[in-house]
């Protein structure tokens, strides 16, 4: 997937991202960092078709499909995770995985099961409302509906977001996994370190633009990236 020179907003006269950059190889996961209000979660939502571009272009296997609806991206093979409402809470766990799978109805039964193997954790609360969860139990429960459609490329925005230390920790293992399985991820996270320690590059954006890219651990080890984005 490619995002090249994304202009765009939230309203007619607003623009968010001002000419912002991204690629994303097959099987790769990048961490999207930068200060607050530089455009991270917007880039993701542009991506994911949430917002029209005023210029630009997105691609995906050379072909441009920023003229196609969220839904229509979905079944392209790109899923997005938002950082709230991302679950619905009077629902069943079950009950969550069905309505991800809403876009692709055959086989739902299969990929369910599939999913509570995977994720033991959801097996055990599959007959409890989501509402119940923890909120890391939440957050694997939307990224395993954004896997309902098998996706080639996940979206996630702020993941580890009000978690606990230990269930950011256990997060990051699953998105880890994630990875390992083959879907490419692209990840804005408050955790800018830990982020960059798992992908296998980094992207960093400010007012809107793409300033840098490269590899994650380097960038996570650059002095300059360290004093402006990780704290020291």
């Amino acid at each position: 997937m490619r995002a090249e020179s994304i202009v765009c907003g939230y309203g007619a006269a607003d623009e968010i991202l001002k000419g912002a950059e991204l690629s994303v190889a097959a099987g790769e996961m990048v961490a999207i960092i930068g200060p607050n209000g530089a455009g991270k979660s917007t880039l993701l939502k542009a991506v994911a078709g949430l917002l029209r571009l005023k210029s630009g272009a997105i691609l995906l296997d050379g072909v441009p499909i920023d003229h196609l609806s969220p839904g229509d991206r979905a079944r392209r093979g790109i899923a997005f995770v938002p950082q709230e409402a991302n679950v619905f809470p009077s629902m069943t766990v079950r009950e969550n995985l069905e309505m991800g799978g809403l876009i692709e109805r055959a086989g739902t039964r299969p990929r369910i099961d599939a999913l509570f193997a995977r994720f033991p954790v959801l097996a055990a609360k599959r007959r409890s409302a989501a509402r119940t969860l923890s909120g890391g139990q939440r957050q694997v429960l939307a990224m395993a509906m954004a896997l309902m459609v098998a996706p080639r490329l996940l979206l996630l925005d702020e993941p580890s977001a009000g978690l606990s230390p230990a269930a950011a920790e256990v997060l990051f293992d699953t998105i880890v996994d994630i990875h390992r399985a083959g879907t490419s991820v692209v990840m804005v996270e408050q955790n800018a370190r830990e982020a960059l320690m798992i992908a296998d590059r980094g992207v960093v954006l400010v007012d809107g633009r793409t300033v840098r890219a490269g590899p994650a651990r380097a960038m996570a080890e650059d002095p300059e990236v360290r004093r402006l984005f990780l704290g020291g």
